[in-house]
């Protein structure tokens, strides 16, 4: 997952109040239950010591939502007095949670709002395309491309004037199809979407699938629903975003549990250690920026695991009395992976939701205690 949406919570010292609510339901009784969730939160952010002006934003964005563009639910993040955050979720939560914390509660969103890459859409048609950026935060236009207008259509006459006409025709869709592959090529670049799909009439989509450069090609899947003309099923087309960005999650997450294994247990000899696990060699890597991506179970017992953080990013220890590398005002308790997580989105690192260490599935097994690192470098010694 690319973290970069979280620097916003960064940006403010602490406490945040963090919320995870189901949107999932939709019905005549909607309006009425989300107003009884949203004074529940309310009320247990007060009781964990919540200002009133931060619980009732908290409120009101949640008895507020009427629907919603990932309807599984909403994870709230608001601060004085203001929702600073309210990424959807593609993964119902599977109980409320509310919490008032120094840091921002953002571990359930490696589980919730999911490993998604973002997501670049093409309807596509004979004319061009319009592009769509989705990303953990909903979806926005991302430009579009217009090609030639004439001739787009053909004609049923045999006459030979007419055959010539339509072999323009022929020329027309196959020059708007490279226009198009080389303009969602360059909307994916600028982008860095990590999945690209491509929506439309069949002999459209693949004129312009074909036509991409072939670094494109593993990212890129075509889907027959949606479309770039008025009355496109998007429901049917958000489903089928949606298996492939999960898909493609499952792929990403078994190929960086693979290089974990091989960069913590190097087979060449006089190999280096790029890897680490546990609190305490992951809270050394985040002070010396030395995480490229954090790899999380949230479910592991050390994700729960409580740390000493002060206000900047790097300022986190395992012990209150390593008061070196914290602030010089009073340091706070932190769960270790919203303190990892709040390092490795302030250092441009990624993270990976990845499966429980154990028996049962070797090959699947994640870090130690739920919590490791695929590191930039490592120390002359091997840590």
């Amino acid at each position: 997952m690319d973290l970069s949406f979280l620097t916003p919570l960064y940006e403010r010292a602490g406490p945040w109040a963090s919320v995870y609510a189901d949107t999932s339901t939709i019905d005549e009784s909607t309006p009425e239950r989300r107003e009884l969730h949203a004074r529940q939160a309310c009320r247990d952010l007060l009781e964990q010591g919540a200002d009133e002006a931060t619980g009732y934003a908290v409120y009101d964005a949640l008895a507020s939502y009427t629907h919603s563009a990932a309807p599984a639910g909403r994870a709230v993040f608001a601060h004085g007095g203001e929702v600073v955050l309210d990424p959807p979720l593609a993964i119902r939560p599977p109980a409320p949670v509310t919490s008032w914390s120094v840091l921002p509660r953002v571990g359930p969103l490696l589980g919730l709002a999911g490993e998604e890459p973002v997501c670049l859409v093409a309807y596509i048609d004979r004319k061009g395309a319009d592009f769509e950026l989705r990303t953990t935060l909903g979806s926005r236009p991302a430009g579009q491309i217009h090609g030639e207008e004439w001739p787009l259509h053909r004609t049923a006459s045999d006459d030979w004037s007419e055959r010539h006409f339509q072999l323009k025709v022929e020329n027309t869709w196959e020059q708007n199809a490279r226009d198009t592959a080389e303009a969602l090529s360059a909307c994916q670049e600028e982008t860095r979407a990590g999945l690209v799909v491509l929506a439309g009439d069949e002999r459209e989509r693949r004129a312009v699938h074909d036509a991409l450069p072939q670094r494109l090609q593993p990212l890129t899947i075509e889907t027959g629903h949606g479309g770039r003309s008025a009355g496109a099923d998007s429901r049917l087309l958000d489903e089928d975003v949606e298996r492939a960005r999960q898909e493609h999650a499952r792929r990403h997450a078994t190929a960086e549990l693979e290089r974990f294994r091989a960069a913590r247990n190097p087979s060449v000899d006089g190999g280096i250690v790029v890897a680490a696990e546990g609190v305490p060699a992951l809270v050394d890597a985040a002070r010396e920026h030395r995480i490229s991506e954090l790899l999380v179970d949230p479910d592991g017992p050390d994700a729960a695991r409580e740390v000493w953080v002060g206000d900047e990013p790097d300022q986190l220890a395992v012990r209150r009395t390593d008061a070196r590398y914290l602030s010089e005002r009073e340091p706070h308790t932190a769960r270790a992976d919203d303190a990892l997580l709040r390092s490795a989105a302030m250092t441009g690192a990624e993270a990976v939701m990845v499966p429980p260490a154990g028996d049962s599935a070797p090959d699947l097994a994640g870090p130690a205690g739920g919590l490791g690192a695929l590191l930039r470098w490592s120390r002359p010694d091997g840590t």
